[in-house]
């Protein structure tokens, strides 16, 4: 089976969040199994300078409307097939950042993915590669299955396209003039097309179009049916209910294990949590914790309305009422980023914010970190938890999307579970579960074997890699059944 992962962000090359560590942890378990497994990306800037790919000697050049646009070919790792192709072209990809600066997107950013798509398969061709399965991801990559199911489809019959939702909230919405650059006609413009609302929808294209649909957990798959957090796709969702499969992300255990992070200040594992001791000492005079014999409650989290920031924020002042030290890292909306600012000015010693991202302090705030709060709006599978039950923070989370998925309730009578989780978005929830957490911190035996029962959970890309494999398998046959 021949495997191309298209996606506009991949761990190692460039990352902005957690598609880019998903969509790079898969591939490289496909090709651990000796899998003809390759990414596709754009080659930004960034990639550029970091790494080292080279040009395949060969070019493309595509008519988006009017406008005509020249691409290379570069390759990163041939051996013994490329790990990853890249798609260069300077005047869409050559820029800061992936999708635009703190202000907004790029205003043109229908061009440059609806370009990109196209050009995965203009690349497939000029490199006469015809993958059994194409494997795209959000919106940057929605009008793929479009295209190939339409202009491409003589050249890729047998090829499936398999499409994952790793956040509906996200749907790369453009205006109708955008429609010119697609080098699609008006006829897909329609209700049962690509229109929304009077625009342009990426996302939508890839629901209606790829042959299965997969999203990050099973409860978000559920999830986004109901309106509520199918942000006005739910239609589109309900149609394809039975063509929608909800796999749960993995993390890599090569990067993420405290018995092995060079990052910190000592390794630790289940069996012997004295070096998670000496992690918690950094963190407190990192942070300039005043209380260190108090709980410490870590956030690594973007800062936006659906990482529940405003709700820690609601409740952060009872929080270290109650005698909880908070500690924040992250970056995002500029609102929530001077709200914590301020209160970290009122509660100097218990509250702690550091606005931008380190990856060195991320690594100790899951190691240091008696809990890991995570209280979303909504998530469609998150990857904090996971690190952080790997690294004995415990999670506190509320029960949506992977959140309700990963984290096992701790239940008080038989001292068993792997966090605390509470139901409602509400400030009265949260400092609820909060509560329960503080009070198994005082009792310490119980406390560590509440982390060790986090960190002995497996949430490793075996079993993920395994359900794609057969939905691969399964869109395939589809595919040739058809043909």
């Amino acid at each position: 089976m021949r495997i191309l992962i298209a996606t506009p962000e991949a761990v190692p090359y460039v990352k902005t969040g957690g598609l880019g560590d998903v969509a790079g942890a898969l591939v490289k378990e496909f090709r651990r199994r000796d899998l003809d497994a390759s990414l596709i990306l754009p080659l930004y800037r960034s990639i550029r300078d970091k790494f080292t790919p080279e040009p395949a000697g060969k070019s493309i050049r595509l008519w988006m409307g009017d406008t005509a646009i020249e691409g290379d070919i570069w390759i990163s790792d041939r051996s013994p097939v490329p790990n990853a192709y890249f798609i260069e072209c300077e005047s869409l990809f050559g820029r800061e950042e992936l999708y635009g600066p703190s202000e907004g997107d790029y205003p043109d950013n229908a061009l440059r993915f609806s370009f990109f798509s196209r050009a995965v398969l203009e690349v497939c061709l000029a490199m006469d590669i015809r993958p059994d399965v194409i494997h795209c991801n959000d919106w940057q990559t929605g009008m793929l299955p479009l295209y190939l199911g339409g202009l491409y489809r003589r050249s890729f019959e047998s090829t499936a396209t398999v499409y994952t939702i790793h956040n509906l909230g996200y749907q790369g919405i453009f205006a109708a003039s955008d429609l010119k650059y697609t080098g699609i006609g008006k006829d897909y413009f329609t209700p049962e097309g690509i229109e929304f609302y009077g625009r342009m929808n990426f996302m939508k294209a890839g629901l209606i179009y790829a042959d299965l649909l997969t999203t990050v957990s099973e409860t978000y798959a559920r999830e986004i049916l109901e309106s509520e957090f199918a942000f006005g796709l739910e239609g589109v969702m309900r149609k394809r209910k039975e063509d929608l499969y909800g796999i749960l992300n993995g993390i890599d255990y090569g990067e993420w294990d405290p018995a092995g992070d060079a990052a910190l200040p000592q390794k630790y594992g289940p069996d012997s949590l004295d070096g998670r001791k000496h992690c918690r000492k950094a963190l407190i005079k990192e942070a300039g914790i005043s209380n260190e014999k108090a709980p410490i409650f870590g956030v690594v989290s973007r800062f936006s309305e659906q990482k529940g920031i405003e709700l820690m924020a609601e409740s952060v002042e009872d929080l270290t009422s109650m005698g909880i030290n908070v500690v924040f890292l992250g970056s995002g909306d500029a609102y929530y980023q001077n709200l914590l600012t301020d209160i970290s000015a009122r509660k100097p010693g218990r509250v702690f914010v550091r606005t931008g991202f380190e990856e060195k302090l991320a690594r100790l705030i899951y190691a240091g970190s008696d809990f890991f709060l995570m209280p979303s709006r909504y998530e469609p599978c998150g990857l904090g938890q996971l690190i952080a039950l790997k690294y004995g923070a415990v999670p506190v989370v509320r029960r949506t999307g992977g959140l309700a998925d990963t984290v096992c309730d701790y239940d008080h009578l038989a001292a068993r579970g792997t966090g605390f989780i509470f139901e409602d978005y509400t400030s009265s929830a949260l400092k609820g579960a909060a509560k329960r957490a503080a009070c198994v911190f005082v009792d310490k035996r119980r406390l560590a074997r509440l982390m060790r029962e986090g960190m002995s959970e497996d949430f490793s890309w075996e079993k993920p890699a395994d359900a794609y494999l057969g939905l691969y398998e399964k869109a395939i046959k589809r595919v040739r059944d058809e043909s």
